[in-house]
Parts: C-alpha cells; structure tokens; sequence
C-alpha cells in the first residue's frame, strides 16, 4: 500500500517545515506531473479560479502559490498580486517564470498560519491545490478571514476524493495506484503517495465546506471537474457581528459585459456556452461511435481472421490498422469526454 510510504510528519498540524522540504524536493518536475495526472486539464481549472476574482479586487493573495501556476491569470494593471508559499524552491522557480517589472506578483517565503499582513487589507485569496496541505483547515481559514476585509472574495481549487456514483471506483483506482506511480518519475515518489492520501483525508467537500461556516465565510458558488475528481469552491468573508461590508469604489470603470452583478467574473458554463457544448458533444458522439465500430471490427476480425482468404503481411496489416485506429479513436474520445465534462476551454 502507499500508505506505508508516507511520512506521518507531513500529516501533522501546521506542518510548514515538513511541506516545504516535500515540495523541494518535488519541485523539478511537478509541473509537469500536475499536467499528466489532470488529463492535460488544469490550466482550464485555473482560468475557472481566475474568473471567480472579482475585478475590482486591487490586492490579491495567491495562497500556496507553487511554481506560480496561477499568477499570470490574476495580473491586471492596477492589481497588487502576491504569491505566498512555505517552499523556497518552488518560488525560486515562480520567479524565474515572472518579470520583475510593471505589475508583476511580489513574491513571499512564509507560513500560511501566520501571514505577514495586517487585518482586512486583502481583497482575495485564491489557493489551488492547497488546502489540503494546510492542517487544521479551520485555523487556516480563521487565519485567511483574518487578512481579509469584510466581503472580500476566497476562491479554492482542490483535488477531492470519490464521490458516490458510477465514476468511484475508477477514480479511487486512479487515486491509489496511478497517483503514485506516476510520482515515481519524481526525486521524492514518497510525496506522491501523500499526495493519494491527503486527497482521501481532504474529502469529498463536505468536511471543508463545514469548515468554512464556522470561519465565518459564506458560501456562494460550488462547481466540479472531471467528474467531480476536482472541486471549486467560491465564498465571501462575512463581516463581524453587527457591521456591514464596505464596498470600495473601482479605480477604473469595466464595460465589458461578462461580470456577475456581484461583481465576480462568471465561468463559461455559468454564463451559457451551448454552442461550444455542442459542438464537443459532436464530436464525442462521432469518435465514440468510431470507437465502437473499430471495437467490433477488431472482435469480428480475431473470429474469422483464420478462415479469410489472406496473407500473412494482409493479416499483419489488418490487425495493425484496426488495433492502432481503437486506440487512437479510444483516447480521442476520453480527451473529448474530459473536455465536456469540464469548463469550456474558451476565455
């Protein structure tokens, strides 16, 4: 079992040491790694997360920033970005990615228990891939509600575990054995067993949006991924007892007409897209069809292939075109499957 394989350590609470030397370690070829295991999925999930900031937001916390992933999306002039995380290396490689001029993101080495700003003086937090890391949850999001002001936006991105339904045991398959064994191209593999066990621990979303009420957050808006293999999860930062949010005027007025009237930037599925929807549901229906055809062709030709009237490099050829021709139709189907089960790919 990769359990077995799993530090304790990197469970316990406020285990920022013990994350950063993980993710250290990890920080070469995650990227990469995070690409392959999401189906080529993530950068779609990340322009969900960056749409759920309001754009009136002027100072933007990207909580657990990684290799800065999810920077780019978050500038905009005007906007004072910053990208916190526990990992040295990993801002090491966030910076190399990012100009140091303009409205670039300012860069922080700490511990995301204890953030290095005053009350109410962020107007979002955005975090993907990881709350899970952060143990206790609550006291983290205690922490972020503290740096937030009142009203101000938290957009959370999460691998989640199986859910009920068909899709469950494929994705607990996925979770416990190719997880893992995709991490062996890695220089630590232990941390991709963590990875399987924290996604297990970190739940379906129940737990965490339990978390969030009594961190005084309100939720708004929840969305899944991939079959519900990824969550998004949009909340508001309640203000105390008896007081009411400010609202701060934007600098610049935004006349393009794709904001929510709360002010948050609508996905592609909130807003309506069925023509794209369409148009991959077609094609689905198409390569699928294709797929079953070729199915029952390479079935239909193992049964009479001894008794055509063939030769042998006739029946090497045959054999080769059907059994490529399932497979390539086979994975251009589960890449169009992901892709209409997912957010439109459109901006």
């Amino acid at each position: 079992m990769a359990d077995a394989h799993v530090r304790p350590t990197r469970f316990a609470p406020h285990a920022a040491r013990e994350m950063a030397g993980m993710f250290d370690e990890v920080s070469g070829r995650y990227d990469l790694l995070n690409r392959l295991m999401s189906l080529g999925q993530d950068r779609a999930w990340r322009a969900a997360l960056w749409r759920a900031v309001p754009e009136e937001a002027h100072v933007v916390l990207d909580l657990c920033t990684g290799s800065g992933a999810s920077l780019p999306g978050l500038r905009r002039p005007g906007r004072l970005v910053l990208g916190i995380d526990a990992s040295a290396r990993m801002l090491t490689l966030a910076a190399s990615r990012e100009r140091t001029t303009g409205w670039a993101p300012r860069l922080v080495c700490t511990d995301a228990f204890q953030l290095p700003f005053a009350d109410a003086t962020i107007d979002a937090i955005t975090i993907a891939f990881g709350m899970r890391n952060l143990r206790p949850s609550r006291d983290a999001l205690r922490e972020m509600g503290r740096v937030l002001r009142p009203g101000g936006t938290l957009a959370v991105l999460e691998a989640t575990a199986p859910r009920r339904g068909p899709a469950a045991p494929l994705h607990r398959f996925y979770l416990h054995h190719v997880i893992p064994l995709a991490g062996r191209l890695s220089k630590d593999p232990t941390a991709y067993a963590y990875l399987s066990r924290s996604i297990f621990e970190f739940g379906a979303g129940a737990e965490f949006e339990a978390d969030l009420a009594e961190a005084e957050f309100e939720l708004l808006e929840r969305r899944t991924f991939l079959l519900g293999a990824t969550g998004l999860w949009l909340a508001r930062r309640r203000p105390p007892g008896g007081q009411i949010a400010s609202v701060r005027p934007p600098a610049l007025q935004d006349a393009r007409p794709v904001a929510s009237p709360s002010g948050h930037r609508l996905s592609p599925d909130t807003q309506g897209d069925p023509e794209w929807r369409l148009w991959v549901g077609i094609q689905l229906a198409l390569a699928a069809a294709l797929t079953a055809a070729l199915a029952w062709g390479l079935w239909a030709f193992a049964n009479s292939a001894n008794v055509l009237p063939l030769a042998t490099w006739e029946r090497r050829l045959a054999w080769g075109l059907l059994g490529c021709g399932l497979g390539l139709f086979g994975i251009r189907t589960l890449i169009l499957l992901v892709r209409f089960a997912g957010p439109a790919s459109r901006p």
